[in-house]
């Protein structure tokens, strides 16, 4: 990986995207700092403080820290990640963009216009109830209308403003730029999470408690890290013989090829999904001042509520943790099975020419990569499910509670190892260019005489 951006730097143009990735990076951080006009920060920093669900923490992670200080950028690029999962969803249910996407380059530049309309009028909604829901009760200096509309219109155009610069750092940056926003956002909070780990566990103790303890820390993370690597990089190679064809005097096909599937197929969208679900009952509640009683209600709030996971005091509220698990297998396969349909994979092998080999083409092709589409995508919600479970686990057990789970990981080490992957493949494609230029211009200098 060092190796990889050391060589990166050697390439001026690729040097070049890299200090423009650096730059709009910067910039994303400023404009976390930047606070919105007529809100008092205090007033949202001691909601924070009042909470005892995480599901405010998980957004915060998302966002850099800029929620909890009422930034510019304090919706971050969610309203676009929201806009790109329902835009993934509705080409399935919807017939017209199915066949946009279909069309090619120009289908897709078309949905991907669609879902910009879509996050700024998510971003609108989003800011519109905070500034109307929060503003009633303290957040904005003085509640009024050009106030509400001032926190709204910054709110939004902070929202459009982070899609724009993730839209360029994918054109003109290293590319997969909406994801490097949220990656640094991530990382940003990582810091203090730490210090808190050091605060809680290590200052003040002896130096064998407070040694083991850091070492115990480091190597958590480091086996979590690993296996989310093996996780983002493990795939099921299914072969693929193609039938050999003569035409006239030549002859095609004959080659062999595989069908690679992903461990982890659907990413980190399960774990994001099942913990929406869970956490949505749990911020409707806080808006509303409630599950902080003694009724069955409440009790059903506090086991959705992660925090509570794991705790040995409390066993009882872990069956929570139980339907977690349930929600991330289901979504795994749900999600899986729109983006991946095993029997429009058959069609196109038996158009082709191709089949697996020991199975015949048609329904026993479909069956059986359904099959080993199941299993894998069991595995790999599993995995997800381990990774997602650890950090719950230390939070119950030993209180440590930071904005870094799971999910946040899985995040990190994905968009660290694509962004790795599209460097290498830049500097593939100025190699090539590269040897071909100095071929064809010694080829060039030769049929000249020189």
């Amino acid at each position: 990986m060092l190796d990889t951006v050391r060589r990166a730097f050697h390439i001026e143009d690729i040097r070049k995207r890299l200090f423009y990735t650096f730059v709009m990076l910067v910039v994303v951080r400023l404009g976390s700092q930047l606070p919105t006009p007529g809100v008092d920060p205090t007033y949202i920093q001691n909601f924070f403080a009042n909470q005892t669900g995480d599901a405010f923490n998980f957004f915060d992670a998302f966002t850099g820290g800029s929620f909890t200080q009422m930034s510019v950028f304090a919706l971050s690029i969610t309203p676009y990640i929201t806009s790109s999962i329902i835009m993934q969803l509705l080409t399935i249910a919807i017939p017209k963009l199915e066949e946009m996407q279909k069309e090619g380059e120009d289908g897709r530049k078309k949905i991907a216009a669609i879902t910009r309309y879509v996050t700024v009028a998510l971003a609108l909604i989003e800011s519109i109830a905070m500034a109307v829901g929060f503003g009633r009760q303290g957040l904005l200096v003085e509640y009024n209308f050009v106030n509400a509309a001032i926190v709204v219109c910054t709110l939004t155009a902070g929202s459009a403003f982070l899609m724009w610069i993730g839209e360029r750092i994918t054109e003109k940056g290293v590319g997969n730029g909406i994801s490097i926003v949220l990656l640094i956002n991530i990382i940003s909070r990582i810091p203090d999470d730490f210090a808190q780990l050091f605060t809680q566990f290590v200052k003040g103790k002896t130096i064998a408690k407070g040694g083991l303890a850091a070492i115990i820390i480091i190597a958590v993370l480091l086996v979590v890290v690993v296996f989310v690597i093996i996780l983002q990089g493990g795939e099921r190679r299914i072969a693929v013989q193609y039938s050999q064809k003569v035409q006239g005097r030549k002859t095609y096909g004959g080659q062999s090829t595989h069908i690679p599937l992903k461990v982890n197929t659907a990413g980190v969208i399960p774990v994001i999904f099942a913990s929406s679900l869970m956490q949505f009952p749990t911020v409707i509640a806080s808006f509303l001042g409630k599950g902080n009683g003694t009724g069955i209600g409440s009790q059903i709030l506090k086991g959705m509520n992660s925090n509570n996971w794991c705790n040995p005091e409390n066993l009882i509220y872990s069956l929570g943790l139980i339907v977690y698990i349930a929600l991330t297998i289901f979504f795994a396969y749900f999600y899986t099975s729109i983006t991946f349909n095993p029997l429009e994979i058959a069609n196109n092998m038996k158009k082709s020419g191709g089949f697996i080999p020991g199975i015949r083409p048609g329904k026993p092709t479909v069956e059986y990569l359904q099959r080993i589409l199941n299993y894998v995508i069991f595995i790999g919600a599993c995995g997800l499910v381990i990774v997602q479970v650890i950090p719950y686990f230390f939070n119950g057990v030993f209180k440590a509670n930071v904005s870094f789970g799971g999910t946040s990981l899985i995040i990190i080490v994905g968009v660290v190892l694509e962004t790795i992957k599209q460097i290498e493949a830049q500097m593939l494609v100025r190699n090539y260019t590269g040897f071909l230029n100095s071929k064809g211009n010694s080829m060039k200098n030769s049929f000249l005489g020189y």
